[in-house]
Formats: C-alpha cells, sequence, structure tokens
C-alpha cells in the first residue's frame, strides 16, 4: 500500500494541482505560441482574399417596389401616429465565397407622423438565380436614440423565376404581428375593442418584376439601382467639435461652406458632424475582396465576438457605427439614375467639392455600398479603427482607405496625379471655387484621389485599378485617380490638403462620448472642448473615459495606468490597431 508522501509525489509529478493544472499549462503554452506567430508573421492572416467567384448559372434582374403601409399601430404617443420603415434582407440559394458573405440589404427612407406610409421605393437586384428567392421585409417604427420598435414583417418566397414568370403588382400582404412590439399594439388592440371595424393587422403592398437575364459574373448578385444617398448628421457631435455650417443647402452650395474667419455671414448657422453613404452600381469588381487583418489576437477575437473581450468589443463597434450612422428626424435622402452625372454631382455635394481641405476615410461593401465621413488626426473616431467602425465589423468588404477631392482648372477630368494644370488645393490663387468663390457644378472640374490606406483589411494595391474602373462608372465626368497608400507623391497631396485646412477651416477634433442628439454637457465635456480649443495639430486624440476602459480590455497590462494615471489619462492617448 503506498503511503501518503508516495501519494503526494505522484501528484507533483503530474503538476502542482494535478493533471488538470498541467493540461491548463499546455493550453497557455499553445495560446502563447500562437501570439507569437502572430506578431512575428510579416503577413499576418486577412487582406487581399483570391477566392474565386463560385460557379454559378446565368441569373435574372428582379424589380422590388415598396409602394405603401396601412393600418400600421400606433407607436408614439406624442404623436399617435409612427415613424416607418422597411429593413428588407434577399436570400437565395446562390452560393457565397465564404460564409460570412452578408446578405443583400435594403432600407426604406423614414416616413413621419404616419401610419399609412408611402414609399413607393425601387431596388433593382441583378443575378437573382431561377432557383428564386425569399425577400423578407422588416417594419419598425424608428425611435433613435432607444431601440427601433417592430412592427411586424412581411416574408414572400418565390421558388422559380424566368424571363416569362408574370411577377406581380401591388398586392396586398397581412403583416405578421407575431414578431411586432407588444407596445406598438397596444393602442391599436384598445381601438379595435372600443370601434367596430377597426382592423388590428396592418397591410404592405408590394410589386415583383422580371426585367430580363442579368450580365456576368453570375455568381455575384449585386444591387444595380438606383443610387440612392443618405446623409446623417450628429448635431451634439458638431457641437462638441465646434463644426458650423449653414442650414440652407442651397446657400451654402452657392456661397461655399463658412471658414473660420467666415463670421459676418447673416445666414442661419446649425452644427453639425455628417456621415454619408451612396449605394453604388454593381457588380462590384470581383477582385475587390478582402478580409479583416489578424494583426493582433484581440481583433480575431472582436470580429468573430468570441470570448468576453471580443464580444464586448464587437458590442462597442456597433454601437459606435449606429451612433455615426444614425438615423433621425435630420437624416436625408435621395437617388438617382445609377451611373449619371446628376449622381457625381450628388456625390461631390456630400464632400463639399473642393471646401476646406478635407481629406474623408471611406469604406466599399461587397454590394457596392460606400461609407464615409471626415479624417484625419484630429477627429477621434479611432476607439479601435476607423474603417472596422464604417463597416460595421464586417467581416469581408471589397476596398477603404482614404480620399479628397482636388479642383482642377479646366473641366478636362484629368486622371493623372500630376496634371499640367493649376489645381486647388495646391494654388491659392485658383479662381472660379474656394475659398472665394461659389464651387463649379461640373463635375468635369474635379479628381477623385482615393487610396488604399487601412490597417484593417489592408486592400492590395493590385486592386487599384479594378477600383478606379468602378468609381469611374458610377461616378461619371470626375477623374479618378487610384494611388497606393505608400506612393511619395500621395503623401505630398495629402500634406497640401493638411496646409488647406488649416489656411480655409477651423480645425476640429472629435469626442464620441454621447449620444448624438444630447443637449447638454458635463463638466468633463467642458474640460475637454477647451483642450480641443487650445491644441496644435500633432495633439493626440482625446479619449474618453469609456474608450480607455476598452483600451485596458484589449492590453490589461494598461491596468495600472489607467487607474494610477486616470486623470492624465484623459489627455494621453493609448494603443489602438491602426485603421
Amino acid at each position: 500500500m503506498s503511503t501518503f508522501p508516495e501519494q503526494n509525489a505522484e501528484r507533483l509529478q503530474d503538476g502542482a494541482h494535478g493533471p488538470r493544472s498541467a493540461a491548463t499549462s499546455d493550453l497557455k503554452k499553445k495560446v502563447a505560441e500562437r501570439k507569437k506567430k502572430l506578431q512575428d508573421k510579416k503577413k499576418p492572416p486577412g487582406g487581399f482574399d483570391q477566392t474565386p467567384l463560385p460557379d454559378a448559372p446565368p441569373g435574372y434582374t428582379v424589380k422590388f417596389t415598396f409602394h405603401k403601409a396601412e393600418n400600421l399601430p400606433i407607436a408614439d404617443l406624442r404623436t399617435s401616429a409612427a415613424d416607418p420603415f422597411i429593413h428588407a434582407t434577399l436570400t437565395t440559394d446562390t452560393p457565397t465565397r465564404h460564409q460570412e458573405d452578408p446578405p443583400l440589404t435594403r432600407r426604406t427612407h423614414t416616413l413621419r407622423a404616419t401610419t399609412e406610409p408611402v414609399w413607393d421605393e425601387e431596388w433593382i437586384v441583378a443575378n437573382v438565380p431561377s432557383s428564386g428567392f425569399t425577400l423578407k421585409c422588416r417594419l419598425y417604427d424608428e425611435d433613435w436614440p432607444d431601440h427601433d420598435d417592430r412592427l411586424g414583417n412581411v416574408t414572400i418566397t418565390e421558388r422559380h423565376v424566368d424571363e416569362y414568370w408574370g411577377g406581380f403588382s401591388e398586392r396586398v400582404f397581412d403583416v405578421k404581428k407575431r414578431s411586432g412590439s407588444k407596445r406598438a399594439y397596444l393602442l391599436s388592440g384598445v381601438s379595435s375593442a372600443l370601434c367596430r371595424n377597426v382592423s388590428m393587422t396592418p397591410r404592405l403592398y408590394l410589386s415583383i418584376e422580371v426585367l430580363g437575364r442579368s450580365d456576368p459574373p453570375h455568381g455575384q448578385m449585386y444591387t444595380v439601382g438606383p443610387t440612392v444617398w443618405i446623409r446623417h448628421f450628429s448635431p451634439m457631435i458638431g457641437r462638441l467639435t465646434g463644426v458650423k455650417v449653414n442650414k440652407d443647402e442651397e446657400k451654402d452650395a452657392e456661397k461655399g461652406a463658412p471658414t473660420a474667419g467666415d463670421k459676418n455671414d447673416g445666414g442661419t448657422k446649425k452644427y453639425d458632424f455628417q456621415a454619408n453613404e451612396i449605394q453604388l452600381s454593381g457588380p462590384v469588381p470581383p477582385k475587390l475582396y478582402h478580409r479583416y487583418v489578424e494583426f493582433r489576437p484581440v481583433i480575431g477575437m472582436m470580429f468573430s465576438s468570441h470570448g468576453l473581450r471580443g464580444r464586448i468589443l464587437n458590442k462597442a463597434l456597433h454601437k459606435q457605427h449606429s451612433r455615426v450612422y444614425n438615423y433621425d428626424s435630420s437624416t436625408e435622402y435621395g437617388s438617382f439614375k445609377p451611373c449619371s452625372e446628376e449622381a457625381s454631382l450628388q456625390f461631390l455635394k456630400m464632400v463639399h467639392f473642393d471646401e476646406g481641405g478635407r481629406v474623408f476615410t471611406y469604406v466599399i461593401t461587397l454590394d457596392g455600398m460606400m461609407r464615409f465621413t471626415e479624417t484625419g488626426k484630429e477627429f477621434g473616431i479611432d476607439l479601435l479603427s476607423k474603417h472596422t467602425m464604417h463597416s460595421d465589423v464586417a467581416t469581408y468588404i471589397a476596398c477603404s482607405g482614404e480620399f479628397f477631392i482636388r479642383r482642377l482648372a479646366h473641366p478636362d477630368a484629368s486622371e493623372s496625379p500630376q496634371p499640367s494644370e493649376p489645381t486647388h488645393p495646391g494654388d491659392d490663387n485658383l479662381p472660379g471655387g474656394p475659398p472665394k468663390d461659389p464651387p463649379p457644378k461640373d463635375p468635369r472640374h474635379y479628381q477623385l484621389i482615393i487610396d488604399n490606406d487601412s490597417g484593417t483589411y489592408r486592400p492590395d494595391k493590385s486592386v487599384l485599378p479594378d477600383l478606379k474602373g468602378f468609381l469611374e462608372r458610377n461616378l461619371p465626368g470626375i477623374g479618378v485617380v487610384a494611388m497606393n497608400c505608400s506612393d511619395d507623391k500621395l503623401v505630398e497631396m495629402k500634406k497640401a490638403q493638411l496646409e488647406a485646412k488649416k489656411r480655409e477651416g477651423p480645425r476640429v477634433k472629435m469626442v464620441l462620448n454621447r449620444s448624438p442628439t444630447g443637449s447638454s454637457f458635463s463638466s468633463d465635456d467642458e474640460s475637454r472642448l477647451g483642450d480641443l480649443e487650445h491644441g496644435h495639430d500633432d495633439d493626440v486624440p482625446v479619449r474618453t473615459k469609456k474608450e480607455r476602459a476598452f483600451d485596458v480590455l484589449q492590453n490589461p497590462t494598461q491596468l495600472k495606468g489607467y487607474f494610477g494615471r486616470e486623470g492624465e489619462g484623459s489627455k494621453t492617448a493609448t494603443a489602438a490597431p491602426a485603421s
């Protein structure tokens, strides 16, 4: 029989706390080795993905029309109505390159204070397979800054589509209330109980029409049109940054955006920060296909929402995306014929032509939705990564980077990074436009200088010709110059933009700390605004307490500094993944 000391010796051979501790030690060792491999890799996983499109037979181009809804429930007691919109999702059995590729979606504009909305919005989609589709329409009541209330849904499934399929026109569908908000249907139930002939069932009117066979590539379903644009405004962020624009957009276009010295303008101003979306017409070139780069282990956890830290970081970025791209009563919508000069002019309006030396961060999704906001060191949209925020933590996107607009002396849509003519920014004395005159309205007067400067997705420079062709088709008239982010000439041009920004407009810093529709400042806000006002361009972005807490989540070694120097930390930048 073994004595107690002998048993204890055997246990010590297995580890201080038995075999389980040894297994845990081995697991920690494997994790450490995995981290070291990722750190030592010159090319971490992600970036350009060469996976080809799956083979698929020719599909069909289908037009979906969202006409109107009737008898929607009262979701807002104050207005005795609702602010309804439709979020539609289209799915088919066409295989995707990866399972993380998102389905096609479309959001209608929001109609205010009505239970009988009329949208009459079209959505044209190419390469719907002959095996049919499922269209799920979810009806919501917009309720910023709270969660939108669901009013119900309609699901349409067609098992076969071809050029002889007749489709249907303004067919009426009962909206299923089972998934709707109980609060939204409470008043409808009371009305139905008190009044005869009052139905509690909402109805949705839809049309579906086959327009013909689609062009290749057939393995890729995509949005054809129309070119929908959306501008999201954040007054609170504008108030924090001190950004003011004219309330009258037409006056803004005619006179030019106000500059730092423009104090005597009698026009009405408003605080504003603007985020933009424009739906470009597909297909997105198949070569434009990039996965997030796993340059640190926490990045993979964040995108997959794996583990406690991953879930928290993933949720934080989704919330940041919804805060910047918020839908409320100030949101503006519009649409144009795809690939038209009108669409090009609208894009130029959204970037304020060549005013103020602006540089923008952009993301293009796999379905051609381009999202962008003004960027730079002076903007603090870097909780984790600017491009991750714009993509709403998408695993795969088409392309990402930065861009800016440059005005040409002549309307020749030059595609040269070094045109043989004066440009603005660059030549302060170039007449006929900012900073002294209104911008010219001919798209041929402008260049779109766009690059692949994104640490999150690291687009490969080999895709730049495809990006250039895609944008030229969608924004006719504008000279498109696609450049690699390491190009010395591009670095010089961005410096010229920065100098123009210093001369022509107020410098801007941004702290995403509150709801954009908030109306009050805290003492912490006021002290940080003072720091912004007296700062310099070499300053690091101001970090909020929440942002510093997420930094600690990413790197627990910062925990001591976070609690030990909390007051100082509000003005100290902490490491964050590259954008």
